[in-house]
């Protein structure tokens, strides 16, 4: 019984994400201020999203389902949503389903379409939208992750506690890509980033960023781990949702005008 409670509630945590950091660097190294990045967006309570449009917010469809999505906060206001489109690809969990077979919830997660935009009631002036990765050349690209949930490093793993902390920014290498999704590795010793760090719990739908020329691209956003182990540990593999697979969707959501 003891085994079956655990994997549900990892299996509920994994499908989130913040940033858990290297253990021989120090936690400050990570933190950055709230301007770093105006067209992150919090969803109420917890998790993330980013402008891509004036009146456009992509995140993860699963952080759509915790709270009623009426407003947004963006780089210091609060927004009035208009609507929140989910991918029709996506689907709850089927009740009961991480008790009788984990490696069956796991596998049905894999496959959601784990996406979502909400419509601003009125366009966004004063910031900068996020542009869209396209290229489908994800693997090996370093990527920079942004989240404010709760953190911990990979030899302790992640610390029980808020979902809502302070920004941190972290890096990771795409070491390899599914349809939907995009993979890397938390990483230690010589072969990490020197900020290598993972997403955990907290922050789900934020941005996993590429900087192109000084200027960010969205290659993916903040999924989470598909396991049941316990999450935050260096060698596990974290799955994002893979931004380019989805750009037809995105584009004919948002009627093809980007406004």
């Amino acid at each position: 019984m003891k085994r079956l409670v655990l994997v549900s509630l990892l299996l509920a945590s994994a499908m989130a994400s913040a940033v858990v950091v290297r253990h021989d660097v120090s936690d400050s190294a990570y933190l950055v201020a709230e301007t770093e990045l105006p067209a992150l967006v919090d969803l109420p309570h917890e998790g993330h999203g980013v402008l891509i449009a004036p009146q456009w917010v992509l995140t993860a469809a699963h952080s759509t389902q915790w709270h009623p999505i009426t407003e947004v906060m963006l780089n210091g206001s609060c927004l009035k949503v208009e609507q929140v489109f989910v991918h029709p690809g996506y689907k709850q969990l089927p009740e009961g389903l991480a008790e009788r077979d984990p490696e069956g919830a796991i596998d049905f997660l894999a496959g959601l379409d784990d996406i979502a935009l909400i419509k601003l009631a009125e366009p966004v002036s004063g910031v900068s939208p996020v542009g869209l990765y396209g290229e489908q050349a994800e693997i090996g690209t370093t990527v920079v992750l942004f989240g404010k949930g709760a953190t911990g490093n990979g030899k302790s793993g992640q610390l029980a506690g808020s979902n809502r902390t302070q920004l941190r920014r972290a890096e990771n290498v795409i070491s390899a890509v599914e349809e939907r999704a995009l993979i890397y590795t938390f990483d230690s010793g010589p072969g990490a980033r020197p900020l290598e760090g993972m997403l955990g719990n907290g922050d789900s739908g934020g941005p996993v960023l590429l900087d192109n020329s000084g200027r960010w691209e969205l290659v993916g956003l903040a999924r989470g781990r598909l396991s049941t182990s316990p999450p935050g540990f260096y060698g596990q593999q974290s799955h994002q949702v893979r931004v380019s697979y989805y750009l037809p969707w995105i584009r004919a959501t948002m009627g093809g005008t980007g406004s």
